[in-house]
């Protein structure tokens, strides 16, 4: 056998205890009549002696000659170490070595495999199956794995039935772009990979499964960021006869288990904002509330004097930053220079220091006194010593600028803390949002989300106006899930097509699927959806998930690592019935 025991379980209960070792080289020390190797495997690192008074001489030589990463056997004698290392759980014995045999040699790695590598994150993604030995990237997968597994059992334990749905569908309108994949046995005619289960978990539903779930790997063929693969995985969930409480409370349920399982963090509270309030208080849909800074909108106290600025803006909104009225000059400067970047896209930032003894100080004195600005501060919620930020210009644009200084100012002043945990459902979305490019309104979520419970009518008179039935979870101001109570009823489900611009032809060729199983006894229902990269890098305690991702892509949507996407040859094109004509 290679190993009687893995590399992290050796302890001084095992003295005296003959072993086999199988492993990596991790590091070697030489001091002429004696030799040390650090032997590694996934479960942690033993230390290794070679002696010429215990081993022979020639084993010792052969120890001086291991190069790092060479992957080897030995056998030998669990003996207590002389000079012990705390650190280490292996660190108060060492293995006598009798014999070893080299398994396989390796050429030197082009980084460091340690936990602070000097590999750049280009270097490693090419060689991310070397990446991958290092403490951090192994234990981030280790750590997805124990996320996944928690979750497959909550699920499982609340009667859940895992169900695979198919990987090669029919492409929709809806939604990103998709990746299409040729068929050779119809020419002309192609497949595409899944945005997401949508429509089967749905069928799955009019099958009578009453509870599926499935973590599933979905496609969008759209631009990277560090938080965004083309290829990502979904905690995919869909269930029969519920309303929209059923799913909340079920899945408050799933997230309460996974932090406690793995976290150890139990957590009772599950806020709940509508849409309009997390747009009014901070800005966005999926607002981060392990903190304050409140948006405190200042139209009537500051549209009243000749500051032209503040008199032509749609929206002057503005936030309290707690104790930022230590920040110099400079460093305000620095802030007005931050919003004015194109990335966030303001044309300038007002301020106002609250001062300790109750007074105030702003950039625009020549036009407010201290009344005004106790009235900003009160608006704000500012107490002394806090500095007041305000934005003003388009409502949309400027509510998306001050949410962007907000976040930014909690992550200067260390109020993201990555071990606290602070969830929150949005709920009560618009169903529909207008496309000015294209003159018809699109769904917010999906064509076959379901308005709130007697809205239905608005659709014919005001569809802006109509809410959705949807739900999305927050956690520490990032999405990880999102979901809704769907359409169940063929002809409801025609006339939220007839609404997104489909006409009765272009609705039967793509979803007559499914208007047709709506004939045959659909049940009400309902899911959801988390995006489990993000949920596991959030719980691992960062944002992005790449790390989380055992081969992931670049942010050009490659794989640099066995260079993908490549060329097809001219066979493999001919027999795909495909010519390509790329213009130089």
């Amino acid at each position: 056998m290679y190993r009687s025991h893995n590399c992290g379980e050796l302890r001084e209960s095992h003295v005296g205890n003959e072993v086999i070792l199988s492993g990596w080289v991790h590091r070697t020390r030489d001091k002429g009549f004696v030799a040390w190797v650090d032997l590694r495997d996934r479960y942690g690192i033993t230390q290794l002696v070679f002696d010429e008074d215990r081993t022979s001489s020639e084993l010792l030589e052969r120890a001086k000659k291991l190069g790092r990463e060479f992957v080897v056997q030995v056998n030998g004698t669990v003996i207590e170490r002389a000079s012990k290392n705390p650190k280490m759980p292996t660190g108060n014995i060492e293995v006598l070595v009798a014999g070893l045999q080299v398994l396989n040699e390796s050429m030197t790695p082009p980084f460091t495999l340690e936990d602070e590598t000097d590999g750049g994150e280009d270097l490693r993604m090419k060689y991310r199956y070397l990446d991958i030995r290092r403490n951090p990237v192994k234990n981030n997968l280790i750590f997805r794995s124990r996320v996944t597994m928690e979750v497959r059992k909550y699920l499982s334990d609340q009667g859940f039935i895992e169900v695979e749905t198919p990987y090669l569908i029919k492409s929709t309108p809806e939604g990103a772009r998709d990746f299409v994949v040729p068929s050779r046995m119809n020419e002309g005619q192609f497949y595409a990979l899944p945005q997401s289960p949508q429509t089967f978990k749905q069928l799955l539903m009019v099958g009578g499964l009453d509870k599926y779930f499935q973590i599933v790997k979905c496609f969008r063929d759209e631009d990277l960021r560090a938080d965004r693969q083309p290829e990502f995985t979904q905690i995919d969930c869909e269930m029969a006869f519920v309303e929209q409480e059923d799913i909340l409370n079920a899945f408050e349920g799933l997230t309460k288990h996974v932090l406690k399982e793995v976290n150890g963090v139990e957590i009772e509270k599950f806020p709940r904002m509508t849409y309009d309030e997390a747009m009014k208080k901070y800005g966005n849909d999926k607002p981060d509330i392990r903190f304050g800074m409140e948006f405190g909108e200042l139209n009537d106290v500051a549209q009243h004097k000749d500051f032209e600025v503040f008199n032509t803006a749609d929206l002057i909104v503005g936030i309290a930053v707690p104790g930022a009225n230590s920040h110099t000059r400079k460093e305000i400067d620095a802030l007005v220079d931050w919003v004015r970047r194109p990335q966030i896209g303001a044309k300038g930032m007002v301020y106002v220091r609250c001062n300790d003894d109750g007074s105030y100080k702003s950039s625009v004195d020549r036009f407010y006194d201290q009344s005004d600005l106790a009235k900003w501060a009160e608006a704000t919620g500012a107490n002394p010593g806090d500095l007041i930020c305000v934005l003003s210009g388009d409502a949309h644009k400027v509510r998306a600028q001050l949410s962007a200084l907000r976040m930014e100012m909690a992550t200067r002043l260390g109020l993201r803390k990555a071990d606290e945990f602070a969830p929150l459902w949005v709920i009560d979305f618009p169903l529909l949002e207008w496309d000015a490019d294209t003159g018809n309104y699109h769904a917010m979520h999906h064509p076959f989300t379901s308005p709130k419970p007697g809205q239905l009518e608005l659709l014919e008179t005001d569809p802006g106006a109509v809410r959705a039935n949807a739900y999305d979870l927050v956690l520490n101001g990032n999405e990880i899930g999102g979901g809704s109570i769907r359409i169940h009823d063929r002809e409801v489900q025609r006339t939220m097509f007839e609404h997104l611009g489909f006409s009765a032809e272009q609705a039967q060729a793509q979803f007559g699927f499914l208007m047709d199983a709506f004939q045959y006894g659909a049940p009400p229902h309902g899911g959801i959806a988390f995006g489990l990269d993000r949920l596991v890098a959030i719980l691992g305690g960062q944002e992005t998930i790449r790390d989380f991702i055992a081969f992931p892509k670049n942010n050009s949507g490659r794989d640099v690592m066995i260079d993908a996407p490549a060329p097809i040859d001219e066979a493999q094109l001919k027999e795909l019935n495909l010519k390509l004509d790329i213009q130089s």
